[in-house]
């Protein structure tokens, strides 16, 4: 078999594979690569000594059966047999479902989440959107701290188990996505800088040194990055990655590694013959990642949209603090501008930022389902002091509010694992760190960030006690029982009308119109023939629909038609969809 490593900085590498060694010879045709070979199967285990120092991971290692720290193993791809016969499915007309492996069953595997799929399709959802499965120290973490990007957490289940997994859901009709993390890895079991420049002191991120994307040596380190981004695509049949905080990617060069990325990406999906996609978080604002490579953008296919999340919850909490202040002055404004234009600052000024941010979302040009909108996500729930979602505090109905007008808006649906019952449990925080001293950073510095907005220590949990991650597993009875039963239904029958009525998933953004009365909280959208309104407000609301006879869809209290002077009675905390024919 052959080996290969890029350690440019060495003057020795050696091979330690199966339990004998051999030395490794340049490569004369790429520079700083190192080649060999040696007798090893599916299993094996090996690892590279660098200039006679300590014998490290491979940098590409397809498998870290005793954690970031151990040695490599050799993956034989070839070997699974695939059982799904698998076309693709793209993004439009798509609803997603972010899943969490550690805590989205009790046992915290890929193939304990792969036997509750079933429920994702009775629910409606087309992607199931995995959070990062890249190894990292310890059992249990939200996969964001991961390192070996090429690699399957362990204690997930491994490779296998994330075909596996990928495997059922194809056979039931389920598109896959998976979270990468390509801005920066984790603290603990990063052997990378050992073997070359994949890090710059040129540009700094919230952790740390940059990913090197344009200094010395970036070259290979892009290569690494847009092969491991491939990989998960061709090896596992992933249909789409999410990249996360893309913002953090510091690169100054001509052609951005996204841009290169989503070449990469494209010619795949041409030699597949089957649609693949990406999704960026981003907090720029900046049109330009989701425009097509052809009129000069990065050619992103989707972004995740953060302004409409913090106007829906402003609408429906009344928090104002931190950044939710700039859509806190006027929520159900702030609300109609995001479901109309997209981006909610444009251009505008970010009290939070302390300056003027975004540009302004060509609506004509871009279609609907390239932005993602969601009540709830990992970071909106995990970030909070208590990993409180909003079943915590607000009312079925506004729950149910809440569904509808992110099920009904123009963009592409996200829901977060439990939210479609209205889940009671909360979803923290948490940690596993093998290092005492890292873990104590991490417990104190949790603290200390809370406790700076006026959260007592004691009530913010422990990231390092094994209970914090116990209490954030779903609780699949609660699905049952009421009220968690009629919320659930609610999702279930959304999801439906969107996938029954083609205005609800067509891109054009420009034919949605919105009306509200912010006194009354209530708020009002058109879509094509269908309307929908929501009340926010505990009292009924009487909302000016029209004269056009309309048929009601779905409600979530009983409701008739708009009455002939065009007025639609509504319930307090209630929603309605209808049709206007």
């Amino acid at each position: 078999m052959q080996f290969e490593v890029w350690a440019p900085q060495a003057d020795r590498v050696t091979l330690h594979c199966g339990g004998g060694t051999r030395a490794l010879t340049r490569d004369p045709e790429r520079a700083g690569w190192w080649t060999g070979e040696a007798e090893a199967e599916d299993g094996t285990r090996y690892g590279f000594a660098l200039d006679d120092s300590a014998v490290l991971p491979d940098p590409r290692s397809r498998r870290q059966p005793d954690g970031p720290d151990g040695l490599s193993a050799v993956v034989d791809h070839g070997r699974h047999a695939w059982r799904a016969r698998w076309a693709g499915r793209g993004l439009p007309g798509a609803v997603l479902y972010e899943l969490h492996v550690g805590t989205y069953t009790a046992e915290g595997t890929l193939d304990a989440a792969a036997a509750r799929l079933e429920h994702l399709v009775e629910l409606g959802i087309t992607h199931v959107e995995l959070m990062p499965l890249c190894p990292f120290p310890g059992r249990h973490g939200w996969g964001y701290e991961g390192v070996s990007l090429w690699a399957v957490h362990e204690p997930y289940g491994g490779p296998e188990a994330l075909k596996r997994f990928v495997d059922r859901a194809h056979e039931l009709g389920l598109g896959v996505v998976l979270d990468v993390v390509h801005n920066h890895l984790g603290p603990s079991g990063n052997h990378l800088p050992a073997y070359g420049p994949y890090f710059t002191d040129t540009h700094h991120t919230p952790w740390g040194a940059a990913v090197n994307l344009d200094a010395p040596g970036s070259d290979e380190v892009r290569a690494f990055l847009v092969g491991s981004g491939l990989a998960w695509l061709r090896d596992y049949r992933i249909d789409g990655l999410r990249l996360d905080a893309v913002h953090a990617l510091c690169d100054t060069r001509a052609c951005h590694f996204l841009e290169e990325l989503s070449a990469a990406v494209d010619g795949l999906a041409g030699e597949l013959d089957r649609p693949l996609f990406l999704i960026a978080e981003s907090d720029l604002n900046d049109p330009r990642i989701i425009t097509s490579r052809a009129e000069h953008g990065l050619g992103l296919d989707a972004q995740w949209n953060d302004d409409f999340h913090h106007a829906l919850h402003t609408a429906l909490t009344g928090e104002s603090q931190g950044y939710y202040a700039d859509f806190a002055e006027a929520p159900f404004a702030a609300l109609a501008k995001t479901l109309t234009g997209g981006y909610f600052h444009d251009g505008t000024y970010s009290s939070f930022r302390g300056r003027h941010h975004g540009r302004p979302l060509d609506r004509a040009r871009t279609a609907g389902h390239r932005l993602l909108g969601y009540g709830q996500t990992h970071d909106q729930v995990g970030n909070r002091a208590r990993g409180d979602r909003l079943s915590a505090r607000l009312s079925p109905g506004l729950l149910a509010c809440a569904a509808t007008l992110t099920l009904t808006s123009p963009f592409t649906p996200m829901l977060f694992m439990g939210e479609e019952w209205a889940a009671g449990t909360p979803w923290q925080f948490f940690t596993d760190h093998t290092d005492p001293v890292l873990a104590e950073a991490v417990r104190r510095g949790r603290r200390r960030e809370f406790a700076a907005h006026g959260w007592a220590e004691e009530d913010v949990p422990d990231p390092q006690d094994p209970a914090t991650r116990d209490r954030s597993v779903l609780d699949w009875s609660e699905p049952a029982r009421e009220p968690h039963a009629r919320v659930l239904a609610w999702y279930r029958r959304l999801i439906a009308l969107r996938h029954e009525q083609p205005d609800l998933t067509d891109p054009d953004l420009v034919d949605t119109r919105v009306a509200y009365d912010a006194q009354a909280r209530w708020l009002a959208f058109r879509r094509g023939d269908v309307r929908v309104a929501v009340n926010l407000a505990k009292e009924p609301a009487a909302i000016p629909l029209g004269s056009r006879p309309a048929l009601v869809l779905a409600a979530w209290d009983p409701v008739g038609p708009p009455g002939d002077a065009g007025l639609l009675r509504l319930p307090g905390e209630s929603c309605v969809i209808l049709t206007q024919p």
